[in-house]
């Protein structure tokens, strides 16, 4: 744990200022001190003069401490690495990999990936289910029609169309965490699974009158806020909560990445969740929690590589 409370990025590098201290400093984080063979999960782990050897007879193999993690294979520094972690986790809405590039002195592609990669990181992987008392919306991402190059428009997508663009459902708990996922489609039969896997069963779901909502009342108390009508407030329903996130969300993929694509946005959707749903805590604490969660290797190839289907 990091006793010193960081107020700019010169004093957080000055603290990680070689080599050696991130990766102590990773060990404590990703194995509490006590190594773990990434292999075959082995505890009895020999340290070496480049790193790690396990002591499982079957496995026997050496590694680093960033095999297994986000950093693995990676050219750039670990200190270089840490500053960027720190960066997209501080920013309220984020930082592009334009300005990462120049920050850290790197190229804008490298930069790129690390962006990606470090999104990886902030996935959740096992999320709560939400209860009490929850707000469930969808919206629509991507440019509008008539600032794309004709060949580029989707027909019949003029005015406010969502032909092309690419819906995400969201669902907030009362000052509480926030849900958010990538879907094909806003009706019914997509939208009401995600809240039952989501929503502890008796928590109230208070969403507007799209009908992809239509018998959600079968499966919790539904709250219908009749926006059609000028209805958005009754007593305490309303979707405010989930309409102030998708604004903020909005401003962050337009004000600062300008143009996601549709391959990409589940992970500009996990960097947003992360931010939110670690907001009250702060950006060291924040750091510090994101650097427990290294596991996994995202791969240039795959990342970049077309999506099945």
């Amino acid at each position: 744990m990091l006793s010193n409370e960081f107020k700019s990025l010169p004093e957080f590098l000055d603290y990680f200022k070689d080599e050696e201290i991130c990766k102590q400093y990773l060990e404590q984080q990703r194995w509490g001190g006590n190594p773990v063979c990434p292999f075959c999960g082995h505890t009895h782990v020999y340290r070496t003069a480049r790193g790690y050897k396990c002591a499982n007879k079957e496995c026997y193999k050496k590694f680093s401490i960033t095999v297994g993690t986000v950093f693995e294979n990676s050219k750039i520094k670990l200190r270089t690495w840490f500053a960027a972690v720190y960066l997209i986790t501080a920013h309220k809405k984020g930082i592009s990999s334009l300005q990462l590039s120049r920050d850290l002195g790197i190229g804008q592609k490298a930069a790129w990936f690390m962006l990606h990669r470090i999104r990886e990181m902030l996935r959740t992987k096992a999320p709560e289910m939400l209860e009490d008392m929850v707000e469930a919306d969808e919206t629509y991402i991507g440019g509008k029609s008539k600032n794309k190059h004709a060949s580029k428009r989707t027909p019949n997508s003029q005015g406010r169309s969502v032909k092309d663009k690419t819906p995400v459902f969201g669902i907030i708990e009362r000052q509480g965490k926030v849900h958010t996922r990538v879907v094909p489609n806003t009706q019914g039969k997509t939208l009401k699974p995600i809240i039952k896997e989501m929503v502890k069963e008796g928590t109230i779901v208070i969403t507007d009158e799209w009908l992809g909502y239509a018998g959600l009342n079968k499966h919790f108390p539904h709250e219908v806020m009749n926006h059609q009508r000028a209805e958005y407030v009754r007593n305490t329903s309303h979707t405010n909560n989930i309409e102030g996130y998708w604004s903020h969300f909005k401003r962050m993929i337009y004000g600062i990445y300008h143009q996601v694509s549709p391959k990409h946005l589940n992970r500009y959707c996990d960097e947003s969740t992360y931010r939110y749903n670690t907001r009250e805590i702060k950006d060291l604490d924040r750091f510090e929690h994101s650097m427990t969660q290294v596991a996994g290797r995202l791969k240039y190839n795959d990342l970049i590589g077309k999506v099945n289907g």
